[in-house]
């Protein structure tokens, strides 16, 4: 009768539908030298588990509270980022804006830049022209869901 119990307790175990009292039970039970053959397997595990709850850390973490900040290496590099806008600064009051004084010479200018976008714009515009035939797919994906749901109410009752 009690083999009986420890299989069913150990059958419980294995579904994670034990109580402590009844896992205390096994661990009492595997902890004895009166251990079924066919259930000597179960009997490291059970050691395991009395043997490692019994485990404690002794030793001393060492742990920095304290990490200096060199700031001697943050003014270095302040005074390389100052001297490298200075050398490549050069002069930001240049008053010339690209201005035209003949309006032919402006209106050309302004025809070839617009063409210019004009063509890259078109080019782009080709390359996505597949997500039309996505949304026509997207479409039909949708007369299926609503065939589905015809089906669905079909065979319901």
């Amino acid at each position: 009768m009690v083999l009986n119990n420890i299989e069913e307790l150990l059958e419980k175990y294995e579904n994670g539908e034990t109580s402590l009292k009844e896992e205390q039970q096994l661990k009492h039970y595997f902890a004895s030298d009166q251990v079924a053959p066919h259930l000597e397997m179960y009997k490291p595990m059970f050691g395991y588990f009395t043997v490692s709850k019994q485990e404690q850390f002794n030793n001393d973490l060492p742990l920095e509270t304290s990490r200096k900040f060199n700031y001697k290496w943050l003014s270095v590099a302040a005074v390389a980022v100052l001297m490298i806008g200075f050398y490549f600064g050069g002069n930001f009051n240049d008053t010339d804006l690209g201005t035209y004084d003949d309006p032919e010479l402006a209106l050309a200018e302004v025809t070839r830049s617009l063409e210019m976008i004009s063509q890259s714009f078109n080019k782009g515009v080709s390359t996505v022209a597949y997500l039309d035939e996505v949304e026509k797919g997207t479409a039909t994906l949708g007369y299926l869901n609503e065939l589905d749901n015809a089906t669905e109410l079909i065979f319901k009752n």
